[in-house]
């Protein structure tokens, strides 16, 4: 009798293990598409919440950059930028808290008065902490 009930223990486990990453994964995607929205719609409130005091941002000039300038990057005055599509989207979940979201997109806008036409892939790693995911590292690559 107890073997039954040990096997179909066993047997669930995995189940109930399985359906974690693929909950994990729907709440990373959404938190980077809110994320996505948040930079387009020059939200500086929700950046602030969303973004790791200790963020390391790699610009598309291979510059080390920090939180202060990614969220200023975005929330300049009189700049503006148009809807984007995602491409070749990637989800690499890394644990339970933490995962790497990334594509690549043309973001078109104007900034300091000039339109401009940027190509590039993105990563954004986002990690979980006290049950809130933040961006924690980003790294852009221009392209031609």
């Amino acid at each position: 009798m107890r073997f039954p009930i040990l096997a179909l223990l066993i047997m669930a486990a995995p189940l109930s293990a399985a359906a974690r990453p693929a909950e994990d994964n729907a709440g990373l995607v959404a938190f980077a598409d809110a994320f996505d929205r948040a930079q387009l719609a020059k939200d500086g409130p929700a950046l602030e919440r969303m973004v790791a005091d200790d963020l390391v941002f790699i610009d598309g000039s291979g510059t080390r950059q920090g939180k202060k300038e990614f969220i200023q990057g975005w929330t300049t005055p009189g700049d503006s930028f148009e809807p984007i599509v995602l491409h070749d989207r990637t989800i690499v979940m890394l644990g339970p808290d933490a995962g790497v979201v990334g594509a690549e997109t043309t973001l078109r806008g104007v900034a300091g008065g000039d339109a401009f036409v940027s190509h590039f892939r993105f990563a954004d790693t986002f990690r979980r902490t006290g049950g809130r995911w933040q961006a924690a590292h980003i790294q852009v690559t221009r392209m031609p």
